[in-house]
C-alpha cells in the first residue's frame, strides 16, 4: 500500500506549485493600496486618512515600531486599538503559528475535542479566579453577544443594562449596549436595554427592581474617553445585582490581558464577575480570537442537555492557529512579566505626562491606569488661547486633539489618536512591551507640539484652519 504523501511534500519528479505568489503580488500592485480601498472597501477611509495626513505607507512591522519605504522608525502609541498588546511579530507567537501550521492537525472537523482549546481555556482561567468554563468566539463583540445571550437565558430576562459612552462592539447585540448614539442610529430595533451614568448606584437599583433585567454590562476603564466609573462602584453594583439575582457581565476585550497592570481591570477592586469577555490582545495581533468566560452554573444551563450542544457556536471558534496563538500570548505573559512591565511603565508615562498640567493651559487632565492613559485637553484661561479654541469648538468638538496626533505623526514620527468622536482626549494604549525609551520619545515629542500649540502659530494652527473648513463643509 502506498504511504500518504506527508503535508507539503510533493511526489517525486513533480515541478514546483504554480499559481498564486503573495511576495509578488504585493509587489506589483502594494502600491495600488488607498486606490483599492477606495474602489472596493469603505470609500469613506482613504478620505479621512488623507484629510487628516495619516495616508502613510508603512513597510514593515516589529515590536512597537512601523518603518516607511525610507527606513524611517514610527513608534506605535495605538497598538491597533489595543491588540498588539505585546507589539508587532513577537518572535514566540510567530514560531507557535509556524509550528501549529507545519503540525497539519485535523483541525474543525466539528466532531471530535481537539487538545489546544481545551489547554488554552485552562490557562485562561488559572488568570481568572471564580470563572469555570470558556467560550472561543472570533472577536470581542462576539465575545459580548454571547455573554449577552448567556445571561439572558440562564436569568430568563430580556434586559441588558449599560453605561453611557460604553463600546462594547457593532453587532446587533452589543450595539444594543453601546452608549453612543452615532453608531446605533438607523440600526433600531435593538435588544431592550437601559443605559445607566457610570457609578449611578440609584438609578441601578431602580431599575433592577422592575424585576426584568439579566445582566449589567460594564468596561472597569472605558476606552472611550478612558473613564473610570467611581472607586467602589463595580463592587455596589455587584452586591446589588446578586440581591435582584442580576449577572455582572465585565467587558475586558480592550482592559484585559494586563492592559491597566493586572491582568484583569476589574481586579483592581474585590469584585467577581459572573461573566468576562476577552479578545484583541489574545491574538497575538495574528489571528482574530475573542473568548467569553463564566460560571459553570452558567454554562451548564445555556447547555443543559445533549440536544442543545450546539445551541451557541462559532463556525471558526477554537480553531488550532487562534488557539495556538493565544497559548503563545499567555506563556509571554508570564515569561516576560508583561503585566508588571505595563504597571511601571504606565506609570513613569502617565506621572511625566500628568507633570506638564500645570505647565500648558490647553492640557486639563491625564488619567488612566497602567497602558491605558487618556491625555484630556481644555478650555484655556488666557484670552489669546481661549479665542482659539473657541474658534476650533464652534467648528467640531474633538478638533483641538486631532490638530495634536497629526503633528505627532507628521514631525515626530508618532502614531496616536483620539479617544471618541467628538472628545477632546488623545488615547494612549501602546504594546505593553513598550519602556522608558519609548516614555522618553513621546514625551519629549508631546511637550514640542504643546509648546507649539501655546506659541499660538505654525503648521499646528495652520492644519486646525484646514479642519474648521473641512468641518463646516461637512454639516
Amino acid at each position: 500500500m502506498t504511504e500518504p504523501l506527508k503535508a507539503c511534500e510533493q511526489p517525486p519528479g513533480a515541478e514546483p506549485p504554480k499559481g498564486f505568489d503573495l511576495a509578488k503580488l504585493l509587489a506589483e500592485r502594494g502600491a495600488e493600496r488607498y486606490d483599492l480601498h477606495l474602489r472596493h472597501l469603505n470609500h469613506q477611509l482613504p478620505r479621512m486618512l488623507h484629510t487628516i495626513g495619516f495616508d502613510k505607507v508603512y513597510e514593515r512591522a516589529e515590536g512597537a515600531y512601523f518603518w516607511d519605504a525610507e527606513g524611517n522608525d514610527y513608534l506605535d502609541m495605538l497598538a491597533g486599538f489595543g491588540v498588539m498588546g505585546l507589539g508587532r511579530h513577537h518572535p514566540v507567537v510567530r514560531k507557535a503559528l509556524h509550528d501549529v501550521l507545519d503540525a497539519s492537525l485535523a483541525d474543525l472537523t466539528r466532531f471530535d475535542c481537539q487538545p489546544l482549546p481545551g489547554l488554552l481555556a485552562e490557562k485562561l482561567l488559572a488568570h481568572s479566579p471564580h470563572l469555570d468554563r470558556v467560550f472561543f468566539g472570533n472577536s470581542g463583540t462576539e465575545a459580548v453577544e454571547t455573554a449577552l445571550k448567556f445571561a439572558r437565558y440562564a436569568t430568563g430576562r430580556p434586559r441588558v443594562l449599560y453605561c453611557t459612552h460604553a463600546f462594547h462592539g457593532l453587532t446587533t447585540g452589543s450595539l444594543s449596549v453601546n452608549g453612543e448614539a452615532s453608531f446605533r442610529d438607523g440600526f433600531a430595533p435593538l435588544l431592550p436595554d437601559t443605559a445607566l451614568e457610570p457609578g449611578d448606584l440609584a438609578g441601578l437599583e431602580r431599575e433592577l427592581g422592575r424585576g426584568d433585567v439579566a445582566a449589567l454590562v460594564v468596561e472597569p476603564i472605558q476606552g472611550k474617553g478612558v473613564i473610570e466609573p467611581p472607586l467602589g462602584f463595580l463592587r455596589a453594583a455587584q452586591d446589588a445585582l446578586r440581591r435582584h439575582k442580576a449577572l455582572l457581565i465585565a467587558d475586558e476585550v480592550q482592559t484585559g490581558l494586563g492592559r491597566t497592570g493586572d491582568f484583569y481591570a476589574y481586579q483592581h477592586e474585590d469584585v467577581e464577575p459572573d461573566l468576562v469577555c476577552v479578545a484583541k490582545a489574545l491574538s497575538g495581533g495574528y489571528v482574530p480570537v475573542g473568548a467569553t468566560l463564566g460560571k459553570d452554573w452558567i454554562f451548564k444551563k445555556v447547555y443543559s442537555s445533549m440536544d442543545r450542544v450546539l445551541v451557541h457556536s462559532a463556525s471558526f471558534g477554537s480553531n488550532a492557529q487562534a488557539m495556538a496563538a493565544g497559548l503563545a500570548v499567555l506563556s509571554v505573559i508570564e515569561d516576560e512579566q508583561v503585566v508588571a512591565n505595563a504597571r511601571a511603565t504606565g506609570d513613569l508615562l502617565r506621572s511625566r505626562l500628568a507633570a506638564l498640567v500645570d505647565r500648558y493651559e490647553f492640557l486639563h487632565e491625564v488619567r488612566g491606569r497602567g497602558l491605558m492613559i487618556g491625555i484630556e485637553f481644555g478650555r484655556p484661561d488666557s484670552i489669546k488661547l481661549r479665542s482659539r479654541w473657541t474658534m476650533l469648538q464652534a467648528a467640531r468638538k474633538g478638533l483641538f486633539a486631532q490638530m495634536v496626533v497629526v503633528p505627532l505623526l507628521q514631525k515626530h514620527r508618532i502614531l496616536t489618536q483620539v479617544s471618541g468622536d467628538h472628545l477632546e482626549v488623545i488615547k494612549l494604549i501602546p504594546p505593553l512591551t513598550i519602556g522608558e525609551r519609548e516614555v522618553d520619545r513621546f514625551v519629549a515629542a508631546f511637550t514640542a507640539v504643546m509648546d507649539d500649540a501655546h506659541a499660538g502659530g505654525g503648521l499646528m494652527w495652520d492644519f486646525g484652519k484646514t479642519l474648521v473648513k473641512q468641518a463646516v463643509a461637512n454639516r
